[in-house]
C-alpha cells in the first residue's frame, strides 16, 4: 500500500513477452509523433476501478485504455469497481472474501488473457485485443511512437515513495534521487503535453517527466485495438490492417 492508495505490479518479466515493438516496426515507415498528442479528451472520466482498496492497478489500467479506444472508435464502455474485480479474480484467483488473496498483476499474463479473453465492462461485455508487443524500458522516443500509433500504452514502473507524494500534492512525476520503492505499479499513458507523458492512475491524470520513464519503468506494453479504428484506421490514419494481420499470424502467447 502506498498512502492511501495500492499499487499491485508484479515485477516484470524481462522476455516474458517475445514480440518487440523495436524489431517488429520500421521506423523509417513510421510517421513522427507531434509534441503534444492525445484522444483522453474524448473520455468523460476516469475511474478509480478499486484501485484504492485492492492491488488490481493493472486491471484498472486495461479498463482505462479500454475506455479511451472506444471512445473514438464508436461509444465509450461503461466500467465500474465489480467489473474492475471481476477482471481481477478472474485473471489473478483473487478473492474479495480472502484479502490474502490479493497479491496483485503480472501485466504479461494479464495481456495474454485480454487478448485470449477479454476484459468484461460493466455490461458483462468482453473487449478483447488483437496483439500486443512490448516496449524497450526508459526508451521514451519508442513509448511516443506506441502512444501515437496505438492511441494508449500500459506502462509498468518500480514506484519510489516521491512519486506518491508528487501525486498528492499534485505535482508532476520526476526523479528524486534515493527515494525507496515501495512496489511495483501499472499505469496507461494516454497523451503527450508540455513536454511529458500524461498517464491515468487512481482515477485521474497525472503528468510523468520523460526522466521518471527512463529512471523507473521496467516493462511496457503496445496493444492492438480493432476497437480504437474506425473503416481499419487510427484518428492518425494508420492503417493497421496488415499489421494486426501480421501480428496475429505471428502471436500465440
Amino acid at each position: 500500500m502506498a498512502g492511501q492508495l495500492k499499487l499491485g505490479k508484479l515485477p516484470a518479466r524481462p522476455g516474458a513477452v517475445k514480440l518487440k515493438l523495436a524489431t517488429y516496426l520500421q521506423p523509417a515507415q513510421l510517421p513522427t509523433p507531434p509534441d503534444v498528442f492525445g484522444h483522453d479528451g474524448q473520455v468523460g472520466a476516469w475511474e478509480m476501478l478499486g484501485n484504492d482498496s485492492v492491488g488490481d492497478c493493472v486491471i484498472a489500467g486495461a479498463l482505462h485504455e479500454t475506455m479511451l479506444w472506444t471512445s473514438i472508435g464508436s461509444s465509450e464502455i461503461p466500467v465500474s469497481t465489480d467489473a474492475a474485480l471481476k477482471n481481477y479474480s478472474a485473471i489473478t484467483g483473487y478473492n474479495p472474501s480472502d484479502p490474502n488473496s490479493d497479491q496483485g498483476t503480472d501485466p504479461a499474463v494479464a495481456a495474454s488473457y485480454r487478448r485470449k479473453t477479454g476484459i468484461v465492462d460493466a455490461n458483462g461485455k468482453h473487449h478483447r485485443i488483437g496483439a500486443y508487443l512490448a516496449l524497450t524500458p526508459g526508451d521514451v522516443q519508442e513509448h511516443l511512437l506506441a502512444l501515437y500509433l496505438f492511441g494508449a500504452v500500459g506502462v509498468g514502473v518500480r514506484f519510489p515513495k516521491s512519486a506518491m507524494d508528487q501525486f498528492n500534492a499534485g505535482q508532476p512525476w520526476d526523479v528524486v534521487p534515493g527515494s525507496p520503492i515501495e512496489g511495483g505499479h501499472y499505469i496507461s499513458a494516454v497523451a503527450r503535453r508540455d513536454g511529458r507523458l500524461v498517464i491515468v492512475t487512481w482515477g485521474k491524470e497525472q503528468p510523468m517527466t520523460d526522466a521518471f520513464l527512463t529512471e523507473y519503468n521496467d516493462e511496457s506494453y503496445a496493444y492492438v485495438s480493432r476497437e480504437y479504428l474506425k473503416n481499419g484506421k487510427s484518428p492518425e490514419g494508420f492503417n493497421m490492417a496488415q499489421l494486426k494481420a501480421d501480428l496475429a499470424a505471428v502471436t500465440s502467447a
